[in-house]
């Protein structure tokens, strides 16, 4: 068992996959000489070499137009758009192209891609560079969305992506990419759609994304010294969603809240709270809540950012405000 880095475990899951077949390529803006931006790719143009780990020009609609044209043809390409908010020049591509291909011949074409990228805040980035896009994601039939918290899930969601024949959007929170955690020795494979229970409890379920996971643990242990017991769910996967996990908490503690980092209007949590709401109105004790960022453009001072992602203190309050309503 080591201890690795969230940006490590990224190079870990990569290269655990291209050992294991010869037909996992990876392309991307500076994700060979320089080992990616966020060094996520370190170590991988050593080992697999210029023909698997390919630097490309600066052009997201270049770099997943070659990622598909090579998945149709029995690659499994890992493609690199260094930040997710870079998917508005290229979504063309991911929505129109490879979320139908498989759907419009029938099953004839697979289009067998990762499209990894760094999604998320709080880093002070401003605007552009920080959004959290997995919502846009979510939207679109035919694409799966990933999102995971931890190193070790890092590695074997990466695993699962890449053997999965549809197109994968593979998210990486950035805000996590410096901390650690333990990952199993060996080979890693995990399951897409499956959420985790990150702490048991019979009070609230809280369920969360990323950054946001962490986040709301933190919150559930002030929580308890106060004698509120809080569930925390990690969603890990949007699609697919693993109702059942989530929605047999929900019909337990009688109290469902979302932290999500998307904006507020129709971000992830939304539909999360209209399933709940169909399917476990009597179970309910309160309303659902949501804990959101406000639907504004994430402001670059260190302070404006703080204050409209969801915070530590803000869960608690949210949450102590329900349990007690």
């Amino acid at each position: 068992m080591a201890q690795l880095s969230y940006r490590d475990a990224v190079a870990r899951g990569i290269a655990q996959e291209m050992r294991r077949d010869e037909r996992v390529v990876l392309v991307g803006e500076d994700v060979a000489g320089a080992g990616g931006v966020f060094k996520t790719t370190a170590g991988l143009l050593t080992e697999f070499g210029p023909e698997r780990v390919v630097d490309t020009p600066i052009s997201e609609q270049a770099i997943l137009g070659a990622a598909m044209g090579a998945a149709m043809t029995g690659f499994r390409p890992i493609a690199e758009i260094m930040f997710s908010d870079f998917y508005a020049v290229c979504w063309d591509l991911v929505v129109n192209e490879m979320a139908k291909i498989r759907y419009m011949t029938g099953g004839q074409v697979t289009v067998p891609l990762v499209i990894k990228s760094a999604n998320g805040g709080s880093l002070r980035m401003g605007a552009q560079h920080s959004q959290s896009v997995e919502n846009w994601a979510m939207a679109v039939p035919g694409l799966k969305v990933i999102t995971p918290a931890t190193p070790a899930d890092v590695v074997g969601l990466m695993a699962a992506a890449v053997r999965c024949d549809d197109p994968v959007l593979f998210f990486e929170h950035k805000g996590l990419y410096a901390s650690k955690g333990e990952v199993p020795d060996g080979v890693i494979v995990d399951e897409l759609g499956k959420a985790v229970v990150r702490r048991p409890g019979k009070d609230a379920t809280v369920v969360a994304l990323g950054l946001m996971v962490s986040r709301a643990l933190t919150a559930a242990e002030q929580l308890a010294a106060e004698g509120v017991d809080v569930e925390v769910i990690d969603v890990r996967s949007l699609v697919p969603l693993d109702t059942r996990t989530i929605l047999s908490s929900v019909s337990r503690t009688g109290r469902l809240f979302t932290v999500e980092e998307n904006p507020r209007l129709l971000g992830w949590g939304a539909e999360i709270v209209s399933i709940a709401a169909d399917e476990c109105f009597w179970d309910l004790d309160m309303p659902c809540r949501r804990i959101t960022t406000p639907h504004i453009p994430l402001p670059s001072a260190d302070r404006l950012e703080d204050a409209v992602i969801p915070s530590v203190e803000r869960i608690v309050q949210e949450i102590r405000k329900g349990v007690s309503a």
